[in-house]
C-alpha cells in the first residue's frame, strides 16, 4: 500500500513539472498566435488530467492538500527563478509586475488541477448517490413485499382462528344438543319407571 501511494505521488510531481514548465512560455498567449495558445490549452488539459488522477488515487481531501502544496512550491520556485534569471526572461524592467503575472499563471494551471479534482469528485458522488438511490428503492421494495407477506400471513392466521372458533362453537353446540337429548331421554325413562311402579303398586292392592 505504501509503494502504491509513493507511485501515486508521481502524478503530483508531473503537475508540478507542468506548472514549472509554463514559466518558459510566452505570457502573451493571445498575441503570439494560435500555436502558443494551443500549447497553453494542452498544458491546461494535462493539469486537469493530473488533478483527476490525484483525486482517484490520493482522495479528495489529501489530494487537495497535495495540489495546494504543489501550487505554493511552484510559485515559490518561480519567484526565485525569475529573481535570479530575470535577464534570461527579459524582465529587467517591471520585475514585481512580471512576478505577479508568472505567479497568476502558475496559480491558473494549479486551479485547473483543482478543477479536475472537483469534477472527478462530483462524478464519484453522483455515482454513489445513484447507487444509494437504487439501494433505497430496493429496500423500499423489500419492505413493501414484506408488509404484503405479513398482511397475508396475518389474514391467513385470522381466517384459521375464525375457523377454529367456528369449529369449537359448533362442537360445543353439538355437545349441548346431545346433553339435552340425554336429559330428555332420562326424564322420559324416569317418568316411565314411575308409572310402572304406580301400576305395580295398584295391582298389588
Amino acid at each position: 500500500m505504501n509503494e502504491k501511494k509513493t507511485i501515486y505521488y508521481a502524478t503530483a510531481v508531473l503537475l508540478a513539472l507542468i506548472i514549472f514548465a509554463s514559466n518558459f512560455l510566452s505570457t502573451d498567449i493571445f498575441q503570439a498566435g494560435y500555436q502558443n495558445f494551443a500549447v497553453w490549452f494542452v498544458l491546461s488539459i494535462f493539469a486537469f488530467a493530473c488533478g483527476w488522477l490525484i483525486n482517484r488515487t490520493l482522495g479528495y481531501n489529501h489530494g487537495g492538500k497535495v495540489i495546494f502544496a504543489v501550487i505554493v512550491s511552484s510559485v515559490f520556485l518561480t519567484i526565485i527563478l525569475i529573481s535570479l534569471f530575470s535577464e534570461y526572461f527579459g524582465l529587467s524592467n517591471l520585475l514585481v509586475e512580471n512576478m505577479i503575472l508568472f505567479t497568476l499563471r502558475n496559480i491558473t494551471l494549479g486551479a485547473m488541477g483543482l478543477f479536475g479534482m472537483v469534477v472527478c469528485e462530483l462524478l464519484i458522488i453522483q455515482k454513489e448517490s445513484e447507487a444509494g438511490k437504487k439501494k433505497l428503492d430496493e429496500i423500499k421494495k423489500l419492505l413493501t413485499s414484506a408488509q404484503r407477506e405479513a398482511q397475508i400471513i396475518v389474514e391467513e392466521a385470522r381466517l384459521k382462528a375464525d375457523k377454529i372458533l367456528y369449529d369449537a362453537q359448533k362442537a360445543a353446540d353439538e355437545i349441548l344438543e346431545k346433553k339435552k337429548y340425554i336429559e330428555a331421554q332420562l326424564k322420559e325413562f324416569i317418568a316411565a319407571e314411575k308409572e310402572l311402579i304406580k301400576k305395580y303398586e295398584s295391582e298389588e292392592e
